[in-house]
């Protein structure tokens, strides 16, 4: 398909040629949802750019207006989509030189950030004041999430048989299409299948709320649910306790917090949630990393000064 095309086509109807050949059912829907919300935007921006008219100055320009609208990690993603499809032209020969070289990266000032994630103290109070009762419901969810830092659709494909209550371990080895019809998935990478370790609490806790159910069966819903509908329920419980509201995907961002501040391995947080690789984690805690450094210079300083 990608032959056809020739340097005075446009770029957007190249891009788009170019998403369902390399990516069409190459990647999970989400994130072709993206490159297809990208395409969108380059009919908005350049609906009548050609292809070899792409340089590092239209480039930039291109960056730039889009940039207006989002702030600068969204203008990363979109210049992220964009890129490798450019290079291929570059490859292919229908652009001469690579336009995205050197690009500026810009965007809007960031709106105030909710808080992310609670200290050890709010998600004691919070823990502490779940209803939890005889049966499972979303305050045994938000337990479970906050306990093991497990994404919103790989906690509600859990099945009675992803419990190992002997090794106390816990089988992440599917999602829940939760923005779909419902069914299993795959996980987001290959890292994100895993096995976490649990308490001996929730071992004793799930062993008992688990009774009765089919070993195939998702404990938590069968059917699609919304994850707004779980964030508001955590919501009125952070509201009633007058501790920062955060979603469940905050609740992740808290269990790894911790395990950081405790002093567990980058590592070892990087593969109990799931990523790709540890320089996900090292970017999406940075901001801890560096408390971190800071008071690992105090504890040199206070070894070297007891060495005289």
């Amino acid at each position: 398909m990608l032959n056809k095309i020739k340097k005075n086509d446009l770029f957007c109807n190249y891009y788009y040629q170019w998403i369902n050949v390399y990516k069409k059912d190459s990647i999970r829907k989400i994130t072709m949802d993206k490159y297809l919300m990208s395409h969108k935007w380059l009919l908005k921006l350049i609906p009548n750019l050609k292809i070899y008219q792409l340089n590092r100055i239209t480039y930039q320009q291109l960056i730039n207006d889009y940039a207006i609208y989002h702030e600068r990690q969204t203008t990363m993603d979109f210049h992220h989509q964009l890129k490798g499809a450019i290079l291929d032209a570059v490859d292919e020969g229908l652009i001469d030189r690579d336009p995205t070289r050197k690009v500026i990266i810009k965007g809007k000032i960031p709106a105030h950030k909710k808080p992310k994630f609670l200290s050890q103290f709010e998600l004691h109070t919070l823990l502490s004041n779940l209803r939890l009762g005889p049966e499972l419901n979303w305050d045994w969810f938000i337990l479970l999430v906050a306990k093991t830092g497990m994404r919103f659709s790989e906690a509600l494909a859990l099945t009675p048989k992803d419990f190992d209550f002997t090794h106390q371990q816990l089988s992440i080895s599917k999602t829940w299409n939760y923005k779909g019809d419902g069914g299993f998935l795959p996980t987001k990478n290959k890292s994100s299948s895993r096995k976490i370790q649990i308490d001996w609490q929730t071992v004793v806790q799930f062993s008992e709320l688990l009774k009765g159910i089919p070993d195939d069966k998702p404990i938590f819903t069968d059917r699609n649910v919304y994850n707004s509908t779980v964030n508001n329920i955590l919501r009125r419980r952070c509201s009633a306790l007058k501790i920062p509201i955060i979603t469940i995907h905050g609740l992740r961002h808290t269990h790894a917090s911790l395990l950081l501040f405790a002093g567990v391995s980058i590592a070892s947080v990087a593969r109990r949630l799931g990523h790709a690789s540890m320089t996900t984690t090292q970017k999406t805690y940075l901001h801890i990393i560096h408390e971190l450094e800071n008071k690992d210079v105090d504890i040199v300083m206070r070894s070297l000064s007891a060495l005289m």
